[in-house]
């Protein structure tokens, strides 16, 4: 067939549409592939994982009476006018399930000064300090450099086992714990590095509850808590 020149003409308009529509595709591919991938490292590996925020309702998976909130996948806690000190228990965000071995991976945000914790095998959640037990979430890196780590320190244990490393990055950016309790062997990461290996069957550590709550602390400071996730293990 013998084409005429306004045939090529529009061959040729076809021909750079097409062009453009598949440019335009491959551009787009790359941050389509990026989200994925964002989305994928938020996820811990393996099965059984349980979403502790999910469907935008704290009431789900936790009790509290304080000023916590969830927006976009964020747990936000924002003390009320007076509201000060750590010994406020029913305020803490408690798990309305109770663990024995367990582990968990969230991330987490403190202001300048900022302190709070994770509590696990809390046996009495109206006595969290005797009968639990805590890892230490803090503004450890405003602190100078030369002074000595202690337990109260980000990734430390309540009580008495200071984190073996500084590893917290500074207030008002995100911190991932992966926390691991099973068989007393309880691991602590925090941003991927190990700051804390503790056999729970010794010391003070060994006289605390087996089992309990999972829950965090109140201190009546500013916190957010995001991409919070559990699962059980088995005890053997």
């Amino acid at each position: 067939m013998k084409l005429t020149s306004s045939s090529c003409f529009v061959l040729s308009l076809a021909a750079t549409a097409l062009a453009a529509a598949v440019s335009a595709a491959v551009v787009f591919d790359p941050p389509a592939r990026t989200a994925l991938a964002a989305v994928v490292y938020d996820s811990p590996q393996g099965a059984g994982w349980i979403n502790l925020l999910e469907g935008g309702d704290l009431s789900k998976h936790w009790n509290t009476t304080g000023n916590w909130s969830l927006k976009d996948g964020v747990a936000t806690l924002t003390p009320r006018p007076g509201e000060k000190g750590w010994t406020r228990w029913s305020a803490y965000l408690w798990s309305k399930k109770t663990y024995g071995d367990f582990e968990i991976q969230f991330d987490y945000m403190v202001q300048q000064g900022g302190n709070s914790g994770f509590y696990f095998r809390v046996a009495d959640v109206n006595d969290p300090v005797a009968q639990g037990i805590e890892v230490q979430i803090y503004d450890s890196a405003s602190q100078p450099a030369s002074r000595p780590l202690n337990d109260h320190d980000s990734g430390g244990i309540i009580p008495s086992v200071p984190p073996k490393k500084r590893n917290a990055k500074p207030a008002g950016e995100w911190n991932r714990f992966h926390i691991t309790s099973k068989a007393d062997k309880l691991s602590v990461v925090l941003n991927g590095e190990v700051v804390n290996e503790v056999d729970l069957a010794q010391g003070q550590l060994a006289k605390r509850p087996k089992v309990g709550s999972i829950g965090f602390q109140d201190h009546g400071l500013p916190l957010s808590l995001r991409y919070i996730r559990v699962r059980e293990l088995a005890s053997k």
